[in-house]
């Protein structure tokens, strides 16, 4: 039985969740006055997220479909952020082009992703994450040159969403895991004391 990419672990999917969320509440709490903050903010998230998900391409038990997808994604993450972090004075346009081709592709792979996955519950989820950075990406390469603010607080909202998407079908692996294996094979359940 080949493994598809739900498989690949639920620690990992919580923690890039996490770190996702975290970003997303700081781009919307911290008003970010000029391009450079949020190109070099931005940059620094995407380097995370490409790092996060060629190591998930790479974690053992990851299906062959399913790792060229998230090694593809991570190599285009990193390529946008560290384009966006080595150049902090990219303009607002050039920015909200970069991050809506971000967005595009993401939005793309995670749509094929959730296609190709043999899980039913996550891949809904999954999918609902990509036709939100789809529509969001297209939304950002159509209308170049909004206020950095703006899109700060956007970029935000994708992450937040984003994060909890990830931490959510994290958790449903979690609970699937300690479902199958039962309690006494899956260890102490998060609520025990």
């Amino acid at each position: 039985m080949e493994s598809d990419w739900f498989s690949i672990g639920w620690k990992a999917l919580v923690a890039r969740g996490g770190v996702a969320l975290v970003f997303g509440i700081l781009a919307m709490a911290w008003p970010l006055e000029t391009a450079t903050a949020l190109a070099l903010l931005w940059g620094l998230w995407a380097i995370a997220d490409g790092f996060g998900s060629l190591a998930q391409g790479f974690w053992p038990g990851a299906g062959s479909g399913s790792r060229w997808l998230l090694v593809a994604m991570g190599a285009i993450a990193l390529i946008a952020g560290i384009v966006a972090v080595t150049s902090p004075k990219v303009t607002a346009v050039a920015l909200t082009w970069i991050l809506g081709i971000w967005l595009i592709a993401r939005g793309v792979f995670e749509l094929a992703a959730a296609a190709t996955s043999s899980t039913t519950v996550p891949r809904g989820l999954l999918a609902l994450a990509g036709l939100v950075d789809l529509v969001l990406g297209i939304l950002f390469a159509a209308n170049p040159g909004k206020g950095a603010v703006g899109i700060a607080f956007l970029l935000g909202l994708v992450a937040f969403a984003w994060g909890a998407v990830l931490l959510l079908m994290g958790l449903w692996l979690r609970r699937e895991a300690t479902h199958h294996l039962g309690p006494a094979d899956a260890g102490p359940h998060p609520t025990a004391s």
